[in-house]
């Protein structure tokens, strides 16, 4: 009877029951898949929340599908994918660091008796947050000013004046040779309370809503593939309007490049402040429903591709 109980033990010990290359790639296929699919609609979130308010209370943007409209007739299909390459380019590690950190950080705060408590949980999403922002500020940084681009130059045309074309590379380039490495890192902090905030929020809630729901045929005991897209969209849009003033704020400080009369700010404490001052508090819940909406498929899609097993499959590797 010992001996059985030992073998058992052994069979399938702790370390071995976690597998780290297949969820990093799983990630960033998800990552991939996500971002192409959402794109357009980040776009707006972000000239929505960038936009600021007239002295005469005038907006560019009335409303999402007012910024939505004007985008497309002004700069067409492919303008609505301004800043999708640097994106789709670095949403790879972002996404692999951010789900499979989570895992990992789960998996070693896992108590003996197998039970993972909702604090712990939290604990695991906000450091999976936190290791993934080495990643996100500069593709954040970088997204923002090509998706900003055409509201700016719009605000200047009217204005008489004109705007050069940049790329991303080339906003790279000159950062890094003004400010080093660290140009590249305008608004870590604020992406920090953000990205920190959003994974203590939504990995733990995933992983409640997740329990619910048909689970698959393979005797793994894990959800069918639709209760995955479902709870990752669910906890996505939650989490996402959770942190919109954090994500509002940090749009606001990566942006390098104000239109004609706009507020520039120094810090987080000194964007809250004058964005209370002039525009009241439901300005950081500007864009929040595109946001939602932007989060809700993509994390659901990448929840998805995850739990699916597509590296395991790639790998010939099998699922446990």
């Amino acid at each position: 009877m010992t001996t059985n109980t030992t073998a058992a033990t052994t069979e399938a010990p702790k370390p071995k029951q976690f597998a780290l290359l297949p969820k990093i790639i799983n990630g960033g296929i998800a990552g991939i898949i996500g971002v192409s699919c959402v794109f357009p609609l980040d776009l707006v979130k972000t000239r929505l929340q960038n936009q600021q308010v007239g002295p005469n209370g005038e907006k560019m943007y009335k409303s999402m599908l007012d910024c939505f409209k004007k985008t497309y007739r002004a700069e067409g299909y492919f303008g609505m994918y301004k800043g999708s390459a640097v994106n789709i380019l670095l949403i790879t590690p972002e996404k692999a660091i951010k789900l499979a950190a989570n895992d990992l950080f789960r998996h070693h705060l896992t108590t003996k008796d197998g039970k993972l408590p909702v604090t712990r949980q939290m604990a695991a999403g906000g450091l999976a947050g936190l290791c993934q922002i080495i990643i996100t500020t500069p593709m954040e940084l970088l997204k923002i000013q090509m998706q900003d681009a055409g509201r700016v130059a719009a605000q200047a045309k009217l204005a008489g004046k004109t705007v050069p074309k940049t790329s991303a590379t080339k906003i790279a380039l000159e950062l890094f040779r003004e400010k080093g490495i660290f140009g590249l890192y305008k608004g870590i902090g604020a992406t920090t309370l953000r990205d920190v905030s959003f994974s203590i929020v939504y990995f733990p809630l995933f992983a409640t809503l997740n329990q619910f729901g048909p689970r698959k045929n393979d005797g793994s005991g894990e959800a069918a593939f639709f209760v995955s897209f479902a709870s990752g969209c669910a906890a996505g849009s939650l989490a996402a309007l959770a942190v919109n003033p954090f994500d509002v704020i940090k749009t606001r400080l990566q942006a390098l490049k104000k239109a004609e009369g706009e507020m520039q700010f120094n810090g987080i404490f000194d964007c809250i402040g004058k964005t209370l001052k002039h525009e009241g508090p439901q300005a950081f819940f500007k864009g929040g429903l595109c946001r939602m909406i932007v989060i809700a498929p993509l994390f659901g899609i990448a929840q998805m591709v995850y739990f699916l097993g597509v590296a395991e499959a790639l790998l010939g590797t099998k699922t446990k």
